[in-house]
């Protein structure tokens, strides 16, 4: 257990808060062939756990869903030597029986994304990672065995719809995401995922549905300003919840890293250019995601 790193990606609500229960902490500025990442990466313990903390809108939340730097974050955590991460983030749900205040173990999504940088490939390399299960079943299975020890609602499974943003859905698009089979909607869980894939790195997340997106008609009596405060306030109580679950998963006795878990093995038959065709200085800048 002394050997793993895990890595922690905090999103609305937990980024900040997060930190805050990580003892013998220092920090990591690192660089990528990507540029910086979000902040400064976050050493230290939580439980029994050596963990690298990432904040992913940055210190004071700055960074809108669109300009997070995805592969800076995800390459950094590789750099540092994290073979698994437990990412969190704020939802709204599209579903009746997922409450505001509910954690939701993700294990599908629908990306609607396209600012993005969605692999660390581009003009590099033809490389097709299997991505039919974007989430790593082993560590989902270990986040839900743990969920059951605490009192909040843990679903497991939900389709998350990743929306660019920065503006919320329509209602048309609200309705239609329903149609589609969208669980919860949000903005920053991909390419995250996509990225953790390709540098073989399992990839676990808690969402956090703060509301009901805008499919459910809100009581029209409620001014704005009570519906915002009602909004935030789940959302701390949901980061609560998210942080109670991540607390009793650092503390418990199950590996959460496994090399040979096949998310560890992603890049073995994804790779589909001749070697030999394959820039030399571009093999040598991304043998990280290759370790």
């Amino acid at each position: 257990m002394s050997e793993e790193l895990i890595g922690l990606i905090g999103g609305s609500g937990l980024g900040e808060v997060l930190a805050e229960h990580i003892t013998e902490a220092k920090t990591e500025d690192i660089d990528t062939p990507f540029g910086k990442p979000s902040a400064p990466v976050l050493i230290g313990t939580m439980g029994a756990r050596k963990i690298a903390f990432l904040n992913r809108h940055g210190e004071g939340h700055l960074l809108a869903p669109s300009q997070v730097p995805y592969a800076a974050n995800i390459f950094a955590l590789k750099k540092l030597g994290v073979r698994s991460i437990i990412a969190s983030c704020a939802v709204g749900s599209l579903q009746e029986e997922i409450r505001p205040k509910d954690l939701i173990v993700v294990d599908q999504f629908i990306d609607k994304t396209f600012r993005r940088q969605g692999s660390f490939f581009g003009n590099i390399a033809a490389v097709h990672c299997e991505l039919a299960h974007p989430c790593c079943s082993r560590l989902r299975k270990n986040i839900l065995e743990v969920a059951q020890k605490i009192s909040t609602k843990t679903h497991d499974g939900g389709t998350y719809v990743c929306m660019e943003g920065p503006q919320f859905s329509t209602r048309a698009e609200s309705l239609m995401h329903r149609q589609w089979g969208g669980d919860l909607i949000g903005m920053t869980a991909m390419p995250e995922a996509k990225l953790a894939r390709e540098a073989q790195i399992c990839y676990g997340l808690i969402a956090m549905a703060s509301d009901y997106d805008c499919w459910k008609t809100h009581d029209l009596s409620i001014t704005k300003q009570a519906l915002l405060e009602e909004i935030i306030g789940n959302l701390q109580e949901a980061t609560n919840n998210a942080i109670e679950l991540i607390k009793a998963l650092l503390r418990s006795e199950g590996g959460l890293c496994d090399d040979n878990c096949g998310c560890r093995k992603s890049l073995e038959l994804a790779v589909w250019s001749k070697p030999g065709r394959i820039n030399e200085g571009n093999k040598q800048k991304l043998a990280v995601l290759f370790e």
